[in-house]
């Protein structure tokens, strides 16, 4: 029998690197669709303009060069050979005259000289190796070059049999030495292109940032900006619209239903109110008592029913002191009055809903002074968020169960249940922290009971 053929490894092992690198890459990588969009102009334009330059230095520049160099190294060899073939001091004189004057290079013949020492070549001179190698190939002589030590001209020494030849060349005779325009207009061109995309850029951006900030504002239930109205490219305006058209379904919804809402906790009031009437005439009974305790009982049930329903959105966002807020709620806590209030940077002073701002903090700190001898309650602005801790040393509420008290009605079956509890204390005050755009955490408190983290934006 064949051995059977081991699994291949799982691809999904040999891409982990890889998309551990691309993770990092990311993390690395702006968050900002300014920035971003920028890099998506930028890249594109340093990667062509890095190909172009590449291509011209190493195919025309480079070509250029040589071009350059192998005529002046033939004008060179020709100078040679009419000095071999007529040695005289006039003639050397003549043969000087008609190089610089048709060819451009000044020559001179020095008897007896010999070359100056060999030193390294320049590791990125292109036109040292090209002019080397043109003289290696032509000449076939010992030589010595320098192309560094002058701005403009290029000096060439020879070894011929008796004497050295000195060569004083244009560099422009020998290099392409306009590839500094080329990259001169390149480079300025790319900062006119960049800058007209930069300009171009923040526009299109801006109406993205307006939708941002109106949206957030309306999250925070704040009215949008009034110079707010939809701008910009085709796919913005439409988000604008479709934000506006949301944004007016949600007010009409609310409004509905709070018109709704009122009209029957105004017929329900009624039938209360004719009930205490209808109590109030007979004779005084422990049973009448019972009756009237009922009574009671159900109109502070729908009393908290009605402001669970409507949520208390319609209120106006007023600046209010949050320590004078937390101090009423203290006053008129009911339980243990052994409630410590702590205001850092008093006085703290935000834009909030005072009203069901003050009945978010109050539920927090009434359900923690009805089971605790002890509440501490701490206010402070953060990173552009108000946090109120409330903190008690009551029987606490385990953690599987911590999300599931801010159901409505939800009650709890340990020490934390309360008979004259309706189950909406906790709802209510995370629905007024959410229409605040903030949110209601639990946790356990150091003093051994529950933690209660009520955290709005401001």
């Amino acid at each position: 029998m064949m051995d059977a053929i081991p699994d291949a490894p799982p691809l999904r092992h040999e891409r982990r690197p890889f998309r551990r690198i691309m993770g990092k890459i990311g993390d690395r990588m702006p968050k900002g669709l300014y920035a971003r969009a920028l890099i998506i102009i930028i890249a594109p334009m340093v990667l062509l303009q890095s190909v172009v330059t590449f291509v011209f230095l190493e195919r025309h520049w480079q070509t250029v060069t040589r071009r350059l160099s192998t005529v002046t190294v033939q004008n060179i060899n020709m100078l040679i050979d009419l000095n071999r073939t007529y040695a005289l001091e006039a003639d050397a004189e003549t043969l000087s005259r008609l190089a610089e004057q048709n060819l451009g290079l000044r020559i001179r013949f020095a008897p007896g000289e010999e070359l100056p020492p060999v030193r390294s070549k320049p590791f990125f001179d292109l036109l040292d190796s090209t002019l080397s190698d043109e003289l290696t190939r032509q000449i076939g002589r010992p030589f010595w070059i320098d192309t560094v030590g002058r701005s403009n001209l290029v000096d060439i020494r020879i070894k011929l049999e008796n004497s050295v030849l000195h060569v004083l060349a244009r560099r422009s005779q020998t290099y392409a030495s306009n590839s500094q325009i080329f990259l001169l207009w390149m480079v300025g061109t790319s900062l006119v292109l960049l800058t007209v995309a930069i300009l171009f850029l923040r526009n299109q951006i801006k109406p993205i940032l307006r939708l941002s900030e109106a949206a957030e504002s309306f999250g925070k239930g704040r009215p949008p900006p009034d110079d707010f109205r939809p701008r910009g490219a085709r796919e913005v305006r439409q988000a604008a619209h479709a934000f506006i058209e949301m944004r007016d379904r949600i007010e009409r919804h609310v409004e509905q239903r709070t018109i709704m809402l009122a009209g029957v906790s105004h017929d329900l009031r009624t039938v209360l109110t004719r009930f205490k009437l209808q109590l109030a005439l007979f004779e005084e009974t422990p049973e009448l008592e019972a009756m009237r305790a009922d009574v009671d009982e159900m109109q502070a049930m729908l009393e908290d029913y009605m402001a669970f329903a409507k949520g208390d959105a319609g209120e106006e966002i007023v600046r209010a002191d949050i320590g004078e807020i937390l101090n009423e709620v203290k006053s008129q806590a009911h339980g243990t009055k052994n409630i410590g209030i702590e205001i850092k940077e008093a006085p703290l002073v935000v834009p909030v809903r005072r009203h069901a701002f003050k009945r978010a903090v109050a539920n927090l700190i009434n359900n923690a002074a009805r089971f605790a001898e002890r509440v501490n309650v701490s206010a402070a602005k953060h990173n552009g968020a108000l946090t109120v801790e409330v903190e008690d040393d009551g029987p606490g509420i385990p953690e599987a169960e911590r999300e599931h008290v801010f159901r409505p009605f939800y009650r709890l079956d340990h020490a934390r249940t309360d008979s004259g509890s309706t189950g909406l204390g906790l709802a209510i005050a995370r629905d007024i922290a959410r229409i605040h755009g903030g949110d209601i955490a639990l946790s356990r408190s150091p003093l051994g009971g529950l933690k209660a983290v009520l955290k709005v934006p401001v």
